[in-house]
């Protein structure tokens, strides 16, 4: 099925739609990204000499009263209530709505109020799908009959808790994390063992984000190629059979599986990094500088794969409703939904490409390094951030809203009306990419003066500058041609 610019379908599936022609001059566009590229790098150049970013033992510390309340176990319990109430309302959707996404607010739930809305929601309090993810909550609900039957005693947090309480002289530890950030690398304060680490196997560290990767693949798959993305038995089938997927792999490593495992965790973790809300190594709440936070990064696998899926996957939706391309895969021999995938693969497969040869060439011009893949993988976030705020903006203010009306029974929700004119939304597009291009130079500066001698520290930096110039210049002609 090929999607029309008047079809419900169309916004649902590509993000914003086409955003051609706008009213802002392109010579002007790619003239002030060049000059806040290259004024941004000289200026670092000149005047960083040494790393400021201090990881998770910066940040100024919340009061502890609200660390109480947000680490409390009541909040926790709720948090998780309300993740599967809303799971619980957008199945009974699925499975009792009309299959028409203007009267279903199911496809919006998941390609508006999840995908795009984690974005603000993490930026703002961290990575809040850890918090709600309803897939946790069940696997709890699924483990504590399983512990109380092998122990004869509660299980999880309150058996841990009772024994705290009954041995005065024992060290208190501290709450579960209720943190609006993940597990930070660093020295972590003592926690109690969870039960099911002595009843599920060790996670491989090999795996590290790849799991994640897969399923951000799989996801931006379902969202941008597949013949019907909003059609409710397309998403019945995709959600039920995801949900099934975590829920046997955290059966087999147990609760710690889903950091990694489960793609809207990751993504969401991964762009919390840049939330201003985090947590110490001490596991203190803080407010810290989004850069400390971004440069603590945890350096694993699948790091890389991860990220180039976030930036390939908005780079295919950019140019996916082009004329040219709609033509191709609609003669292509192969199929619609085979040549699409192509596409999709494609664009990625040059994200990551390019991304590897920047890293060879900083290991060529700086000598050998243990990790040069990962070394600077954190830089691209701020750049995935970029493009999302400006490809999905336009679309969460205006279809957010209808499908909230919609879930609450409004049979007559309004048109969604574009929150910008014209003018504004390519302004706001271009800011948002260039920013994002600015940031990652920064985050990969401050990296480079840490693990490089001065006299190559600068001149490391060069192909890192190449590739986001090479960025800029791809986004910025997706957004504008």
């Amino acid at each position: 099925m090929v999607l029309q610019s008047g079809d419900p379908l169309t916004v649902l599936a590509h993000g914003i739609g086409s955003q051609h022609d706008l009213p802002i001059s392109p010579f002007y566009a790619f003239a002030g990204a060049f000059t806040a590229l290259f004024v941004s790098f000289l200026a670092l150049g000149l005047l960083w000499s040494a790393s400021r970013f201090r990881g998770d033992r910066s940040g100024l510390a919340l009061p502890a009263g609200f660390q109480r309340v947000a680490d409390a176990p009541a909040t926790r319990t709720v948090l998780r209530g309300l993740g599967l109430a809303a799971a619980l309302a957008v199945l009974l959707y699925l499975l009792l709505g009309p299959d028409d996404p203007a009267r279903n607010p199911a496809p919006g739930a998941v390609y508006v109020l999840l995908w795009v809305g984690l974005v603000p929601a993490s930026l703002l309090f961290g990575p809040v799908w850890r918090l709600v993810n309803p897939l946790r909550a069940l696997h709890r609900l699924l483990t504590l009959p399983a512990g109380k039957l092998r122990t004869g005693r509660p299980s999880g947090a309150a058996a841990a808790g009772a024994a705290c309480a009954c041995s005065p002289r024992s060290p208190r530890l501290p709450a579960p994390h209720l943190a609006p950030v993940p597990d930070l690398p660093g020295p972590q304060p003592p926690r109690p063992p969870r039960p099911e680490s002595r009843n599920h196997r060790p996670l491989p560290a090999r795996l590290g984000q790849w799991p994640a990767a897969v399923g951000l693949f799989g996801f931006t798959w379902l969202e941008l190629v597949s013949p019907d993305p909003a059609a409710t038995p397309t998403l019945l089938i995709a959600l039920t059979g995801y949900a099934a997927i975590q829920l046997l792999f955290a059966a087999r490593y147990g609760e710690r599986w889903f950091a990694d495992g489960d793609a809207f965790e990751a993504y969401s973790a991964l762009l919390a990094r840049l939330s201003p809300l985090g947590r110490r190594g001490d596991g203190r709440l803080v407010l810290r500088n989004p850069f400390h936070g971004l440069d603590a990064t945890p350096e694993q696998p699948g790091l890389v794969a991860t990220v180039c899926v976030l930036l390939g996957s908005t780079a295919y939706d950019g140019f996916s409703d082009n004329p040219a391309w709609i033509n191709t895969i609609q003669t292509s021999p192969l199929g619609r939904t085979a040549a699409a995938t192509l596409g999709l693969v494609g664009a990625i497969a040059l994200v990551a490409a390019l991304y590897c040869l920047c890293a060879a060439l900083t290991r060529l011009v700086c000598g050998p390094h243990p990790g040069p893949l990962t070394a600077f993988a954190h830089s691209l976030v701020p750049i995935a951030l970029g493009y999302l705020v400006a490809h999905y903006f336009s679309l969460l203010v205006t279809e957010g809203p209808r499908t909230v009306i919609i879930a609450v029974g409004t049979d007559n929700a309004p048109e969604p009306l574009p929150p910008l004119g014209p003018g504004g939304l390519a302004a706001l597009q271009v800011i948002a990419v260039v920013t994002g291009h600015v940031l990652g130079v920064i985050a990969a500066h401050d990296r480079s003066v840490r693990l490089f001698p001065p006299a190559k520290a600068v001149a490391g930096q060069l192909p890192l500058l190449a590739l986001m110039i090479t960025y800029t210049v791809g986004g910025l002609s997706l957004l504008l041609n």
